[in-house]
């Protein structure tokens, strides 16, 4: 197992379990990998995730680049219909005010010096741009509320740090910005506005290609050397999912927490598998915005497919939302297959996420307590 813990809280457990790859995420879910597939020359692992209670799968297509095997991409398993994809890119005729009922929510007012929703929408990119932002936003500080009542990391134990913090200001997992500014600025939000642009083009003509999927093949190998999105030129402002670590220019380390923004700024990865990426936005200090940081590939390619799947969702809720509260009626909201088909939840994935950060917290039990015995029993 690898076990590491960012510098804001929050814990991260990778490891293998017969022959499943098993990541957990802090101590409120994570997910188990496997072999999936292979069509069209891709091969793609399945995931099961298990999240705050809910289990549900996807599939992922394999990406093998300059000889490392493997990053993961998010592979839909259905795609909407073209014209609703068309709607969705354009701008409406007139611009739409819509009320997004957040006004009583504990993580809106806890991070409403961070984030503010846009007072009226030209187009559907901007509205799916605050439903992603809230989205994170809403996950992180449900995250770290259970983490806080749990004590994730021995917080209480250790009568500080900054869980602690987090829970005596009401959780949420980042301090927000100080001087009640809003911090994601409309140059950071447009950026992100453009990325939905993006993908919803790009989905559209991922939705084309699926219509006529490709014979299954054998094997489980994945593509080589193609560059995975988290590396592609055309994208590059990626919305945080979950707590990770960076270093920055002088080598000093920083968190960044889930609805944080960085634009990455190198294309090819250093002998650590890092590319440099400058801050955009940010709730906490260390990491503040315009800062220079090293993030690993695996961590953009991580960000980059979450967005996939909040924005998928967002389309989902755009569909159902058309035509009431003011929003424009859309054209055929249908969808169709994908060329993949969805597996199915491991049953047994809560189990062995249980299993895992168990043995972690043992392994971890173990460690302080030789430290321990070895410093004479200062319980350092």
């Amino acid at each position: 197992m690898q076990i590491s813990h960012g510098v804001h809280g929050g814990s991260r457990v990778v490891g293998m379990h017969n022959g499943a790859r098993v990541v957990n995420v802090g101590r409120h879910g994570g997910y188990v990998q496997r072999p999936y597939m292979s069509r069209g020359g891709h091969s793609y692992v399945s995931r099961s995730y298990y999240y705050h209670g809910h289990l549900y799968a996807g599939a992922y297509r394999s990406y093998g680049w300059h000889g490392y095997c493997c990053y993961y991409g998010y592979h839909p398993g259905f795609f909407f219909h073209a014209g609703f994809y068309g709607w969705a890119y354009n701008p409406w005729a007139a611009p739409v005010y819509w009320g997004w009922g957040w006004g009583g929510a504990p993580w809106y007012g806890y991070y409403g010096a961070f984030f503010a929703p846009y007072p009226v929408y030209p187009a559907p990119a901007f509205w799916l741009t605050d439903y992603l932002l809230a989205a994170s936003l809403q996950a992180a500080y449900a995250a770290n509320q259970e983490a806080a009542a749990a004590g994730d990391e021995g917080a209480a134990a250790n009568g500080g740090g900054s869980d602690n913090l987090n829970a005596s200001n009401g959780g949420g997992g980042a301090a927000p910005a100080a001087g009640g500014q809003v911090t994601l600025t409309p140059e950071v939000k447009q950026a992100i506005a453009e990325e939905v642009k993006a993908q919803l083009a790009a989905e559209k003509d991922e939705a084309a290609s699926a219509a006529a999927p490709a014979p299954a093949s054998g094997g489980q190998q994945a593509s080589t050397d193609e560059v995975p999105p988290a590396l592609d030129p055309a994208r590059r402002t990626f919305v945080v999912n979950d707590p990770i670590s960076v270093v920055d220019a002088d080598g000093n380390e920083c968190g960044l927490t889930a609805g944080d923004v960085i634009t990455r700024i190198t294309d090819t990865p250093d002998a650590d598998k890092n590319v440099n990426a400058s801050v955009s936005a940010s709730k906490k200090d260390d990491c503040a915005a315009g800062k220079t940081v090293a993030v690993a590939v695996d961590d953009l390619q991580e960000m980059h497919n979450h967005f996939r799947e909040q924005l998928d969702k967002g389309m989902g809720e755009l569909a159902k939302k058309s035509g009431t509260g003011g929003l424009p009626k859309a054209p055929d909201t249908g969808t169709v297959a994908g060329d993949v088909p969805p597996p199915q939840p491991d049953p047994n994935a809560e189990k062995t996420l249980q299993d895992q950060q168990a043995a972690a917290d043992k392994t971890e039990a173990d460690v302080k307590q030789e430290a321990a015995s070895g410093s004479g029993g200062g319980g350092k």
